[in-house]
């Protein structure tokens, strides 16, 4: 399943993760590190759990924690309309 962002919405990287700028509105979404870890692998492509996977490599959280978190992250993201199929 392919991700991309929303028509209007741009992203900056940041030192400590990455920004979101949804121009229809105005509003900034700040994600962290791992955050924008999951958001460049969904836009790149990869799945859900794939995208988890790599944000928590190298740390201490199980894998299916990861899956999970990255799903949440998409399903808030997708339902800010700042993300789309």
């Amino acid at each position: 399943m392919s991700f991309s962002l929303a028509d209007g919405v741009s992203i900056a990287q940041t030192g400590s993760g990455a920004v979101l700028l949804d121009e229809r509105s105005g509003r900034y979404w700040q994600l962290n590190s791992s955050g924008a870890r999951v958001l460049e692998k969904l836009l790149a492509g990869e799945s859900v759990g794939e995208a988890g996977a790599a944000a928590a490599s190298g740390t201490r959280v199980a894998p299916e924690k990861a899956a999970g978190d990255a799903a949440a992250l998409l399903e808030r993201l997708q339902a800010a309309g700042l993300v789309s199929r």
